[in-house]
């Protein structure tokens, strides 16, 4: 448990703690759902939109890992029942109706746009008040942003090629 990391949080410690196990269940959906669509995507540029959920899944599991880091640091145990993340997650895991990329791409940048959200809530409560939260959710808010850019372009490419080939 970490005294000073709880002391310099100028915040609810059981409020953020509360938040952060929701954002760390919310990774972990997050990279299941990349890493299931890069398993069963097919369709026009199947191959360059596998490798970036397969990266996008990486990220996710690196975000988990800061929070169960950041989440230890102040004094409190990452969510451990694997049941339990679906629960308490408000951004959920989306299970694919569908199997081309294009509804995969909009699964996940419906998550994605929820993930921006929670990052958003998380630095409004923490900015000023708890550096060390604040930087980590600040890092994560800027890789969801970027996951969220990378995924319009695809769909952006999918239109042009489309209409080269009509």
């Amino acid at each position: 448990m970490g005294e000073m990391a709880k002391k310099i949080a100028k915040t609810d410690i059981e409020h953020l703690l509360k938040i952060l196990n929701e954002a760390y269940a919310e990774e972990w959906l997050a990279y299941y759902q990349y890493w299931i669509a890069a398993k069963i995507a097919f369709g026009l540029e199947r191959t360059s939109i596998v490798e970036e959920f397969s990266e996008h899944a990486g990220e996710e599991l690196k975000h988990a890992g800061w929070l169960a880091e950041r989440i230890i640091q102040l004094g409190g145990v990452p969510v451990l029942d694997f049941e339990q993340l679906n629960e308490i997650a408000h951004c959920k895991y989306i299970t694919p109706k569908e199997f081309d990329v294009t509804s995969l791409l909009h699964d996940n940048l419906t998550a994605e746009r929820c993930a921006i959200g929670r990052y958003e809530g998380i630095c409004d409560l923490t900015h000023g008040k708890d550096y060390e939260t604040y930087r980590v959710s600040e890092k994560i808010l800027k890789e969801e942003l970027e996951h969220e850019q990378e995924l319009e372009d695809f769909f952006a490419d999918i239109d042009e090629t489309k209409d080269k080939l009509c």
